[in-house]
Order: C-alpha cells, then sequence, then structure tokens
C-alpha cells in the first residue's frame, strides 16, 4: 500500500498488488489508533489504482466488502528451480525460515527457543527488526542457531533437510514459505490465520494453532517429533 504513493500522478494503467491486509498488520505492529489512521490512507492510496490483486480468498473479501473490485492472483512457485540438495545439520531439526518481525510472529518464536526442548536444534533463517533478539539467545541456549539471510537455493535445502517447519505469524498472505516447505514435504505447524487455512487443512497437511499460543506451539513440536508416522502422515 505504502507504493501506492508513487503511482498516485503517474501516467499510464496502475496495477496494485496487496500482500495481506495492510491496515491490520499496521494495527498488529504499532496501535489500534495507528491501523484507524492507515485504513484512511489505504481506502485513497487504493482509489488511484486502475486494477487491484490480491493473493489470499481473506484479502479478496476484506477489498471487495470496502466497495472496491479486486483481482485474486495466489502466490505460486516455480519447481523447475528447487534444488535437490538436503541440508541436515541435527537429528531433531526444526526450521524457521522468514522476516522476524512482530507480524511474523517473533515474540512467540521467541518464547518456543526459551522453552523447546534441549534435544531439539532450532534453525531461524531470516533478519529484521527483530533479529538482534534471536542472535543474543543463541548464545545462552545451545540449539538456537540463528543464520541470517541465506540464498533461496540454501534456505530450500535447509528447509528440505528439516523435520519439522514452524510459522507462527499474527497475519499472512498466501506463503511462499509454506508452498515451499510442502513441495519439501517438511511437516507444518503454522497459525490458523489469513491465507495459512486456506493452504492447510488442519489435522491433514499441516497443524494450524492460535498464533499467541507459545506453549501449544512447544508441546505440538514435541510431539510431532515423538510420532514419525503423523509427521509422515502430514507431509504426504
Amino acid at each position: 500500500i505504502p507504493s501506492a504513493l508513487a503511482m498516485k500522478n503517474s501516467s499510464g494503467k496502475k496495477i496494485l498488488t496487496i500482500h495481506g491486509i495492510f491496515s491490520k498488520q499496521i494495527g498488529q505492529i504499532h496501535s489500534k489508533s495507528a491501523e484507524n489512521v492507515s485504513e484512511k490512507y489505504e481506502i485513497n492510496a487504493l482509489s488511484w489504482a486502475d486494477t487491484i490483486t490480491v493473493i489470499s480468498k481473506e484479502s479478496f473479501d476484506y477489498y471487495s466488502n470496502l466497495g472496491f473490485n479486486p483481482v485474486q492472483i495466489p502466490n505460486g512457485i516455480d519447481l523447475s528451480n528447487f534444488t535437490e540438495k538436503s541440508d541436515r545439520r541435527f537429528r531433531k531439526q526444526l526450521i524457521y525460515a522468514g522476516r522476524l518481525s512482530k507480524e511474523k510472529g517473533s515474540e512467540t518464536l521467541f518464547q518456543i527457543c526459551n522453552i523447546l526442548n534441549d534435544d531439539i536444534d532450532i534453525l531461524i533463517i531470516g533478519d529484521g527488526p527483530e533479529q538482534e533478539k534471536f542472535q543474543k539467545i543463541q548464545l545462552t541456549k545451545n540449539n538456537v542457531h540463528y543464520l541470517g539471510s541465506q540464498t533461496h537455493e540454501e534456505t530450500i535445502s535447509l528447509i528440505k533437510g528439516s523435520d519439522i517447519l514452524v510459522q507462527p505469524s499474527l497475519s499472512e498472505g498466501i506463503s511462499t514459505t509454506l508452498l515451499e516447505a510442502m513441495v519439501c514435504k517438511t511437516c507444518i505447524i503454522a497459525s490458523n490465520v489469513g491465507g495459512n487455512l486456506e493452504l492447510i487443512e488442519n489435522g491433514q497437511t499441516g497443524i494450524l494453532l492460535d498464533p499467541l499460543n507459545y506453549k501449544l506451539f512447544t508441546k505440538t513440536i514435541s510431539d510431532l517429533f515423538k510420532n514419525e508416522f503423523l509427521r509422515n502422515k502430514l507431509c504426504e
């Protein structure tokens, strides 16, 4: 949505692509008052575009209800780009790959790192405003490994080498990371929000949980590591 300002006075046809719901994300990162202000800007910004595209059904419904006429084009991934390499570094390997920020569930992820069983190693890939917390916690927790930004090929190989991918986002569109984990046949535990509800059938193709319930996330991770049959069932 902020990029819409650049197109306001530009010539030619203008297409605005929206990932998630802008004003709600602002509310999660900042405050309810910030969300209210952003809602007004959002409506103006949308009127500057000739066409609006969204990636999730949730966003489609939200912007349609505001009186706009969005087109839903879900995220996709190119399977020909996938590496065959599998990078397993630990016997029990859990992974998070994504931006380290509030709306991506960084606080829940941090609490998971704090109470995760010592025999489960978690790899954290990505950067963002919350990355310092994870740089510090790995100094006190031997099973937490902050890897920072990685190339796409290395990220895919690490996902493929992991038993479980965790994604506790507070809001989400159609997550490319979850699509990639599906291709890698890596078990998924994610939050029950946004586009995750469109991608994953809870208990059949992954596990969906309340994004703020870090204790349940951690218990579910531990339970899945003990239940190889269920992990394989969810992956397949």
